[in-house]
């Protein structure tokens, strides 16, 4: 059966690769740590997020090699919910993985993600874009066209050749958490303007999937 004939929220799916992420936070994000029940530095959150992913399928579409940039808005806690979030969708996506990774990155796709399903009341919508995931030694850049233009670097430890990670965490995204900083974090879509040049940001390598695998 073909996965567009397939219901929605049971295909298999897996994800495998890095998420870099930028937040408003003035330091390194609450929620990791307490699970989205502390609120965020500034009583609420706005980010934005890029994934690479380095191996994947939903299905029999193949993933892989595909990036895909992300816009959310939380008005406090996150675990209450009532997010606002949108997804840029590598342009190089076929419809099929288009499809794919909306069904994914929506919640819809359940699993892993599933929690934007119930977390996420208004998903702003998907857009294709030109969107590039790249790393210049330790640094991480994403650029979505001329939506989001984002590069993160790590925070030094104790050895300043080793970064700060958040280990062994129950964060949904990955156990282990590098604590980070936007050098660059400017966001011009969906009416949004931000810059959060400075402020706190993660990166997280990921090993996310779906029902049945």
């Amino acid at each position: 059966m073909a996965v567009a004939e397939q219901v929605v929220g049971q295909v298999p799916w897996a994800i495998r690769g890095e998420l870099i992420l930028n937040c408003n936070c003035t330091v390194f994000c609450p929620c990791v740590v307490s699970l989205g029940k502390h609120p965020p530095t500034e009583g609420y959150c706005q980010a934005w997020a890029g994934v690479r992913v380095d191996d994947g399928h939903y299905g029999d579409s193949d993933l892989s090699g595909l990036n895909v940039g992300l816009l959310l808005e939380i008005p406090g806690l996150m675990a209450r919910g009532n997010w606002k979030a949108a997804a840029f969708i590598d342009e190089r996506a076929d419809d099929a993985a288009h499809d794919a990774l909306v069904n994914i990155f929506s919640g819809r796709a359940r699993g892993t993600t599933g929690l934007f399903g119930m977390l996420v009341s208004e998903f702003l919508g998907a857009e294709r874009a030109p969107v590039s995931f790249t790393t210049d030694g330790a640094a991480r850049r994403l650029t979505v066209g001329r939506k989001i233009d984002g590069e993160v670097i790590p925070v030094p430890g104790a050895d300043p050749d080793r970064p700060l990670v958040v280990t062994n965490t129950q964060y949904w995204m990955g156990p282990d958490i590098t604590v980070a900083t936007a050098t660059k974090g400017r966001v011009r879509a969906f009416g949004r303007v931000w810059d959060f040049d400075g402020r706190s940001a993660e990166i997280c390598a990921i090993d996310w999937k779906g029902p049945g695998r």
